[in-house]
């Protein structure tokens, strides 16, 4: 039984403007286990698109192949990738060496695609070092000389241990003492029992081998066989399995992140390029979400500082849009707060009157806010006092003159000093300090920490010369009742005051819940619309992640080409190049991760503000660069995939 038999194969290509140039015209040949076979022709007589088809780079148009008695004609292109792999090797004539690989690494190549022995290393080792490469391992390709180079494909094209090794014009771009080392070795080769098929013009050469096929205009014109040679070498025909091998394995997925390794190291400007893009995109994502959560968490907690269950009751200068009359608006006195303490389910009423005063105590000036209340003030604000005390109700019937001062106050007026029992003077009038409220922090254009509290009574008639309370808190027992609460409120000041409906219409009561709701939602959006302005950014990486993925597509498709010969499927091209896109978006994705997380901490520290790096915005921008790198790097690689071997090799 023939090795290869072919029968009435015919190859025609396609050019531009529907022109069709035939290569070969009803080729049959037969081809048995052992033989040397040197095919020659001219330009253009289709002796390379015959090795090509011989080699299963290419496909016939027309005719029938059979390999070892089995119909290969019509099996997929992962089909003749795993014949390729298992029986098939290559000698080209430019080498096709990979430059970023050293020495071994290119002799190993055939490896990629299937699972390498330590006893397949060895033998590589062996045939390296008998071919005279053992001195030179870890050279790379560009470091050692031609006929080197040739000696490394060779090495190469033995490392599967094939049955047929195809050589195309191995000696082409050699000098003379390296073409006949090359072709020794060949022949040393075929003398082992492998069988060679040569492609090349020069007759010199032709006449090493057993038999001599000529072609011209895509015809066999020729075919000399040498008498005495013997190609009885049997080969057991059931192994030859054309079958894909669909796995992929761990061993495969750290090949192909080794080889993006190094395909990012050999060019490193554009690598460093397409991670910045991705990084920057990362870090804005973190940056935006951190400074988001960050205001959305402050703006819970100021509001959490100001208590729960809280009404806040007001005037209103209008009604139904028309401006009040003066001696129309509502003025709140004492008997509202003890008709609002009477509402069931009201736990806590705090009155309010508030001024500004200036402030002196130790030779030192400060203006700030003067707000006069109840003791219930320090329990519905969650204000009590860390140092000293808030003041009593016995100090509000008196009218004392005590105060409890904000952190700044503090700071300003006494530094480092404790200011409990120390005097101070409010708008000329002697003080006693007797506690330092907890540190608040600002509210909108407040700073609660920059005021003095007193009595409601002390307040009104000795420093503002008011007999009105300006507004209340309301503290209610239980979220459930606020509604129930908040209906009430109008009508039970409305009959103390006997109030018109008008007048009524001036009251005006808050849900401080509903209020810190609005805020907190209106600031998650904020913190949506700044994640997804950088996302935006991170989009705008992806697109050049794209783009440099295609040109490097472009620039290896030589180099796919030689992945296909020796026997890659579409699949490991197409992860392969996945695999170096996700690589960037990865390598992007943690520098970005350091960059935006560095950064919101620089800018909580410059600037003050309050930030929050949440995992969940670590992990999201993380893993959406991820998907950037595989939804960018999906179509690249596709194309790689469907590049066709023979037309990759012709590629320049």
């Amino acid at each position: 039984m023939a090795l290869i038999e072919l029968k009435k194969i015919g190859k025609t290509y396609k050019l531009g403007k529907g022109l069709l140039v035939p290569a070969l015209k009803e080729v049959s040949l037969s081809i048995e286990l052992g033989e040397f076979i040197a095919i020659m022709g001219s330009s253009g007589s289709g002796k390379s698109t015959l090795l090509s088809i011989l080699g299963l780079l290419d496909k016939a148009d027309a005719g029938e192949y059979r390999l070892l008695g089995k119909n290969v004609t019509a099996l997929s292109d992962n089909q003749y990738a795993a014949l390729r792999s298992r029986y098939l090797g290559f000698i080209f004539q430019s080498f096709n060496l990979l430059s970023r690989f050293n020495i071994v690494d290119n002799a190993m190549l055939p490896f990629l695609y299937t699972h390498a022995t330590r006893k397949d290393k060895d033998r590589v080792m062996q045939i390296l070092n008998k071919i005279g490469l053992g001195d030179r391992l870890s050279h790379r390709t560009n470091e050692i000389s031609g006929g080197q180079q040739q000696r490394v494909a060779i090495a190469r094209a033995l490392a599967n241990q094939p049955l047929i090794v195809f050589a195309d014009e191995p000696t082409g771009n050699l000098d003379s003492k390296s073409a006949l080392e090359v072709l020794g070795l060949l022949k040393e080769l075929n003398q082992q029992g492998t069988t060679v098929i040569m492609v090349t013009h020069e007759p010199d050469l032709a006449q090493l081998a057993g038999r001599i096929i000529a072609l011209k205009d895509g015809i066999i014109i020729s075919d000399k066989k040498k008498p005495g040679e013997n190609y009885n070498k049997k080969f057991d025909a059931t192994t030859v399995k054309p079958v894909s091998n669909s796995s992929v394995t761990l061993a495969g997925i750290m090949n192909y992140a080794y080889e993006a390794m190094l395909s990012l190291f050999a060019n490193k400007l554009r690598s460093i390029l397409s991670i910045l893009g991705v990084m920057i995109g990362v870090a804005a994502v973190i940056a935006m979400l951190a400074i988001g959560s960050g205001a959305q968490k402050q703006v819970e907690q100021s509001f959490a500082s100001m208590g729960t269950n809280l009404l806040m009751v007001t005037n209103s200068f209008r009604s139904r849009g028309v401006a009040l009359a003066s001696d129309t608006v509502t003025r709140f006195t004492f008997e509202d707060l003890a008709a609002l303490k009477e509402i069931e389910s009201v736990s806590r009423v705090a009155p309010y009157v508030q001024g500004r005063a200036q402030v002196v105590a130790q030779g030192k000036n400060w203006n700030t806010r003067v707000l006069g209340s109840s003791p219930d003030y320090q329990y519905i604000r969650n204000a009590v006092p860390l140092i000293g005390h808030f003041f009593t109700a016995t100090d509000v019937t008196g009218r004392a003159k005590v105060a409890v001062i904000g952190k700044t106050v503090a700071t300003e007026l006494f530094g480092e000093d404790d200011p409990v029992g120390k005097p101070i003077r409010i708008n000329r009038i002697n003080f006693k300090v007797i506690g330092v409220l907890p540190e608040k922090g600002a509210t909108g254009f407040q700073n609660a920490d920059d005021q003095i509290l007193v009595p409601i009574s002390t307040a009104m008639y000795r420093l503002l010369g008011t007999d009105y309370i300006n507004y209340f808190d309301v503290q209610v027992s239980n979220a459930d009742a606020i509604a129930p609460v908040q209906d009430e409120i109008i009508p039970v000041i409305g009959k103390l005051h006997r109030f018109s409906e008008q007048q009524m219409d001036g009251i005006e009561v808050r849900n401080m819940a509903d209020i810190q709701k609005a805020a907190s939602e209106m600031i998650a959006t904020f913190a949506l619309l700044l994640g997804s302005i950088a996302a935006v950014s991170l989009l705008v990486g992806g697109i050049g992640i794209m783009n440099i993925m295609l040109v490097l597509v472009m620039e290896r498709t030589h180099e796919i080409g030689l992945r296909k010969a020796l026997g890659a499927e579409n699949r490991d091209i197409m992860i392969q190049f996945l695999v170096e896109s996700v690589l960037i978006c990865t390598l992007g994705g943690t520098l970005g991760v350091i960059l935006g997380s560095l950064f919101s901490l620089g800018i909580s520290s410059i600037f003050g503000w309050y930030v929050t790096i949440s995992l969940s915005s670590i992990l999201l921008a993380f893993f959406f660069s991820v998907f950037v790198g595989v939804a960018f790097g999906l179509w690249p690689a596709w194309r790689a995939a469907q590049l066709q071997p023979v037309e990759a090799l012709r590629y320049e």
